[in-house]
């Protein structure tokens, strides 16, 4: 008997749902001493688990201990012994820092001289000490994430429940919260259960569940997991002016082929059998060697979802635009954005060229989600040049608006509107009427899979319905430039997989994209980037050009997120 959380066969089904359960006779364990990672598209069931682990649901069958206490019988007893980090980090976003600390800490009956000692370690383990008086509300993604895990560890507990911690935070600060779980575990012998959607966070947890319909498909430890694999992955190194994503696009969904993404400049792929599944593209593709890889627990997981999902079928389906002008799409020269006395932006200039993947990335604070919301005509400039689709944004910035797309982090869907009343709405939002709108709707429809959910309201969509519904929208006009700002924060990996495919094939169409991502391995995606810290450029170049600027001999193959974390402390290091 485990003496952390035993779950088994815990089955539960929503009343007023679509009939199928959240859980159907699931069975886990997870120690104390370990990290147990729960993994799975969206919908799989990771947070009602959780959520009944916490003794916030009931479950219509099954049994749960929780440190050998029933989470329903023994809420009480429960509560002061285990610590719940559910999404968005349950903060009050009106108190300040150092209330939200104090709130938890009545709540959890932690008083006197202990309160202050907990306190005190909890502002060191976090950084938090130089923001007590910051209303919560006003913190970055990356403190709100550590404010929320320390109000979790006010009571010290024995067992720590996170639900997805890490989504919407920059690398630099899932660093930092992985850092305080490693520690709680080894120096206390916590547990903690949690569930993420990064597959390399799943990659260093002691053991991992793989949900997927409210069943459990895999469990074991990520060395063993991706042991399934083995042989099956292979590296592909694109030709001298090839470009990595044409060769990922082109491989997507091809017969014997499970998964494609992008690694430091070369094509990853899972295939069905063995590297007869590659014949096809030998010699050609743009491809100039290929290699076996090392399989790791991603390359597993996104193996076993293949087979239980359809095909996805993307083509190019906007005309191919021809080049107009000197092929610059985004034109930026010392742009500066002021809030009063504080300088967010300073001095940033670069070029966006026609048909290009752009990023912004930078950590939280950083300044890139200003400069994208002035590069769209959201925000005012406070000063410098920006031209959009060959309009100055200062001068004429409702006609360069025309011509772009916009597709909102949290997507901007009217919940209560259907699919269909969200397109039309979009639609005539962007100056699409009558038949051209109605032609526009059913080939959005069709492009974007959303027939079967066409009367369903927005908000009861699926993330990944969800994306590809705002994505829709943002489409509808058929715009020169393409602004996203992080479109995949929040879906799991294969609804990430699939924005991808489809983005890539847009930009082979001609539109140009700008995105900003926290997700690092979709940096790679990109033709060129800025990488931003503190309002100001870190790094401009294409993704080869920031990771070869990081090289050195003990670090001799570094990734975008190593550059990141790299050139993100180095200026911080650098700042009083």
């Amino acid at each position: 008997m485990s003496d952390g959380v035993v779950i088994d066969k815990l089955s539960l089904t929503f009343k007023g749902g679509s009939g199928r359960p959240a859980l159907s006779a699931v069975s886990i364990e997870a120690p104390r001493g370990a990290v147990t990672g729960l993994v799975g598209p969206d919908g799989a069931g990771k947070t009602t688990l959780l959520r009944i682990a916490a003794g916030l649901l009931l479950p219509a069958a099954g049994r749960v201990r929780v440190l050998g206490l029933d989470p329903i019988v023994d809420r009480q007893e429960l509560r002061e012994r285990i610590g719940y980090m559910p999404q968005k980090f349950g903060l009050y976003e009106d108190l300040t820092v150092a209330e939200n600390l104090d709130l938890y800490a009545d709540l959890q009956g932690v008083v006197g001289a202990a309160r202050v000692e907990r306190l005190e370690r909890l502002m060191r383990m976090t950084d938090l000490a130089p923001f007590l008086d910051r209303l919560a509300g006003r913190l970055s993604g990356g403190m709100k994430q550590k404010l929320g895990l320390a109000c979790a560890l006010v009571k010290s507990p024995d067992f720590l429940l996170l639900d997805e911690p890490t989504v919407g935070v920059d690398p630099v600060s899932r660093r930092e919260l992985w850092r305080i779980v490693d520690e709680l575990v080894v120096e206390s012998g916590i547990g903690v259960l949690v569930s993420t959607a990064y597959l390399d966070e799943a990659e260093r947890c002691t053991q991992v569940v793989v949900l997927d319909d409210g069943e459990v498909l895999e469990q074991g430890t990520p060395s063993d997991l991706a042991a399934s694999v083995s042989g099956r992955v292979f590296l592909l190194t694109p030709k001298v002016g090839a470009l990595p994503r044409q060769i990922q696009g082109s491989l997507s969904g091809r017969q014997g082929v499970l998964d494609v993404t992008i690694e430091s400049g070369r094509v990853r792929v899972v295939v069905a059998h063995g590297e007869e599944d590659l014949a096809p593209c030998a010699g050609g593709e743009g491809i100039e060697s290929r290699s076996s890889a090392h399989p790791r627990f991603e390359d597993a997981f996104m193996a076993h979802l293949s087979t239980r999902r359809a095909r996805l079928e993307v083509g190019e389906k906007h005309a191919t635009r021809t080049s107009t002008g000197d092929g610059v799409a985004v034109r930026v020269r010392g742009l500066v954005k002021r809030f009063g006395d504080f300088v967010a932006v300073r001095d940033v200039s670069f070029d966006v060229r026609e048909g290009e993947i752009f990023g912004l990335l930078g950590p939280n604070g950083a300044g890139k989600s200003t400069t994208f919301r002035m590069l769209c005509g959201l925000s005012s400039i406070t000063a410098g040049e920006a031209t959009v689709a060959g309009r100055d944004l200062r001068r004429s910035g409702k006609r360069a608006r025309a011509r772009l797309g916009y597709m909102a982090q949290k997507f901007s869907l009217y919940g209560s509107l259907n699919v269909i009343e969200n397109l039309r709405y979009f639609g005539t939002a962007y100056g699409l009427w009558g038949r051209r709108l109605k032609t526009r709707i059913a080939e959005s429809l069709a492009e974007f899979d959303l027939g079967p959910r066409r009367k369903d309201p927005a908000a009861q969509l699926p993330g990944g319905y969800k994306q590809r519904l705002a994505m829709a929208a943002a489409l509808l006009h058929e715009p020169e430039i393409l602004f996203l700002d992080e479109p995949t924060s929040g879906v799991d990996p294969i609804a990430r997989r699939e924005f991808w495919r489809r983005i890539n094939a847009v930009a082979l169409s001609g539109t140009t994209v700008v995105v900003t991502t926290h997700f690092m391995e979709e940096a790679e995606y990109c033709d060129r980037m800025l990488i931003m810290s503190r309002g100001a450029e870190l790094a401009l170049g294409t993704p080869a050009e920031i990771r070869e600027s990081v090289r050195t001999i003990d670090r001799p193959d570094p990734t975008i997120e190593d550059a990141f974390v790299v050139l993100a402390e180095l200026r911080a290091s650098q700042q009083p």
